[in-house]
């Protein structure tokens, strides 16, 4: 199973646990509204570019509304059977969907009390290091000084050039997290502390 697959099936699990009215990392959103959105991202192609498109949002808004007062088990087997074939995200699953299913995972579980980091896992954390060292130019694009992410045993990549660069020091994943905005992912910073303010400060994501 790849790791898109695994953690996909993982967040479903959780899902089922927790049930649709949980907080969760992404602001304003419970597990039902989550839910929602993995369901329209892969299923409703019409509605999906809002996503990404501001002045598509108020449609997408109005569609995922719909979606998500699905009922909950229904909502579930959607996300679980994956995207279908006429979904860009079908062919491109390994690609989009390994980051976007990890993190909506720690989404759920880090707005549960007394989480913790999952153990390493050697194949989980190739696949995220690899989607970080691709996502990182765009995430840190408006970054005001230079950022570099690197991992506990070594590994660097250089994701925005600039002044007073600041090293994000973490876990795969954590970088992951933090590049995407999570402020509770678990890292460290080296750097001027001017410059580590300016960057945690800095709007993250897409």
């Amino acid at each position: 199973m790849s790791v898109a697959k695994d953690e996909r099936a993982r967040l479903c699990d959780l899902l089922a646990e927790v049930g649709p009215d949980q907080p969760t990392l992404c602001a304003g959103w419970t597990t039902r509204d989550l839910a929602a959105h993995l369901v329209v991202r892969e299923r409703r192609m019409d509605a999906a570019p809002g996503i990404l498109v501001k002045p598509l949002a108020p449609y997408l808004d109005r569609v995922q509304a719909k979606v998500a007062a699905k009922p909950w088990n229904e909502l579930l087997r959607l996300i679980r059977t994956g995207p279908p074939v006429y979904s860009p995200h079908y062919l491109l699953d390994d690609l989009v969907n390994t980051p976007e299913f990890f993190i909506h995972h720690e989404d759920v579980r880090r707005a549960q009390p007394q989480w913790s980091p999952r153990p390493a896992d050697p194949r989980r954390d190739r696949a995220l290091w690899t989607a970080v060292r691709r996502a990182g130019r765009l995430m840190f694009r408006n970054s005001p000084v230079g950022v570099a992410l690197r991992t506990p045993d070594g590994r660097e990549v250089a994701v925005k050039r600039g002044p007073n660069t600041v090293t994000v020091l973490g876990e795969p994943g954590e970088l992951l997290l933090f590049a995407f905005g999570r402020d509770q992912a678990e890292v460290g910073f080296e750097g001027e502390q001017a410059a580590i303010g300016a960057l945690r400060g800095l709007a993250r994501g897409l």
